[in-house]
């Protein structure tokens, strides 16, 4: 068996760490350039160029479609009904907020917190590209039953003792904040679509229980 000498085991082992560490900032670097604009992938694009251009050029993303940049929320409210039919505005009800709170601290949280309210919201844009609000084709009606019958699911019939006659719902949607140490000025103030009132009928809670 060969015995290697200390000045060569010395040589192998600084020339096998040299070639992973160059290796793992290569991976690195190819994967800052595939994935979603960052801090960090903007602050070194420069660098990154440079490694990955010509001979490394990628023409792909990591993530389809890419993580969202911004916090959205869903608020909701409604109007109820006296028995003297008094109209009363409620305030808003931070329906986003509700499902935060309910992941928040729980290890295994509910699929449904996680993404009904999310996807509803994602529906709803697909089929309502305008800011007016008008509905794209039937699909466009049905993200609107959707929405609405998820928010009165949590309203239920009544407020206050009064019977629920209308909904609101504002959607809200601010840019996540750069790290600390980024130069990068971002503005996260939160920015407010507001749509029409939607009358409410006994139908719209058809088996909501």
């Amino acid at each position: 068996m060969r015995v290697w000498s200390t000045p060569a085991l010395l040589v192998i082992c600084l020339s096998g760490a040299g070639l992973l560490g160059g290796t793992g900032l290569f991976l690195g670097a190819l994967f800052l350039h595939v994935a979603p604009a960052n801090a960090v992938s903007r602050q070194y694009q420069r660098e990154l160029d440079a490694v990955v251009y010509p001979e490394f050029e990628q023409n792909w993303k990591l993530f389809a479609p890419n993580p969202l940049q911004q916090n959205l929320t869903v608020d909701a409210r409604v109007q109820t009904i006296d028995g003297d039919s008094r109209v009363t505005t409620r305030d808003w009800v931070g329906l986003t907020a509700e499902d935060v709170a309910a992941i928040r601290g729980n290890p295994a949280p509910s699929h449904l917190d996680q993404n009904m309210l999310r996807r509803a919201l994602d529906f709803y844009r697909t089929t309502h590209p305008e800011q007016d609000g008008a509905p794209v084709g039937t699909r466009g009606r049905l993200a609107e039953e959707y929405l609405e019958r998820i928010a009165l699911q949590r309203f239920g019939r009544t407020v206050g003792g009064e019977r629920v006659v209308q909904i609101q719902f504002r959607f809200g949607s601010a840019a996540i904040a750069p790290p600390s140490w980024s130069p990068e000025q971002t503005d996260t103030a939160v920015q407010y679509q507001e749509l029409p009132w939607w009358p409410v009928e006994e139908a719209d809670y058809r088996g909501l229980g």
